[in-house]
């Protein structure tokens, strides 16, 4: 499949303690979206928010999440400040033959989803400290973050419904139909785009050299 879907949901405003919580709830929701297999559905409520979202109830699922998370986590506390993303990308693996090492396995990559968080720090402007007590600020930013996450989770669900075209055919009877990687990137490095889709649709790793 030579054609990459990329879906970019909005920049969502988050604190550095809210990040992984926003995480967990966007990219548990794509995957579970994505997971053609036979899946038993898993309701999480959220630890921070008042939203419940749906998982595969995968072991292996939930620790390469976690993982991705982590990367991100650690990436955010060597740029303070500065927007991130966190990219989740649906590949499908093909045999090539030829070439001086024989067969050699390609990835196509067929859909990516890029998720933007721009890390806040969580201070109290002067105006707000005028009319409001720090409780109420807190309060109100935390409900903008929480109708922000469930409007990004309704993207996902609309763009899952609406774009299904580019889906390479099921062959695999995993709970996990397509394997999928997540990466990480931000202002200082090299960001997301549709150059770095393009170098990424064809990527091969030799076999093992016989002993």
């Amino acid at each position: 499949m030579s054609n990459c879907e990329v879906t970019k949901l909005p920049v969502l405003e988050v604190e550095q303690h809210q990040a992984r919580e926003v995480l967990r709830c966007l990219l548990h929701t794509i995957i579970f979206s994505r997971a053609l297999g036979p899946v038993k559905p898993q309701e999480e409520d959220s630890e921070i928010f008042d939203i419940t979202y749906v998982t595969c109830g995968s072991a292996f699922v939930q620790q390469k999440i976690e993982e991705g998370i982590d990367r991100f986590h650690t990436w955010v506390e060597k740029h303070t400040g500065k927007r991130g993303q966190v990219c989740l990308q649906f590949y499908e693996k093909r045999q090539k033959t030829g070439g001086w090492f024989g067969r050699q396995e390609e990835r196509l990559y067929w859909e990516q989803w890029v998720v933007e968080l721009a890390i806040v720090e969580p201070q109290i402007s002067l105006q707000e400290q005028s009319s409001l007590t720090p409780a109420s600020v807190r309060a109100r930013r935390h409900a903008k973050l929480q109708t922000a996450v469930e409007e990004a989770l309704l993207s996902i669900i609309c763009a899952v419904n609406d774009k299904k075209d580019h889906i390479p055919p099921v062959v695999s009877p995993h709970l996990v139909t397509f394997p999928f990687d997540i990466t990480v990137a931000g202002e200082g490095g090299a960001p997301f785009g549709l150059d770095t889709v393009k170098r990424m649709l064809m990527q091969t790793r030799p076999p093992p050299v016989l002993s």
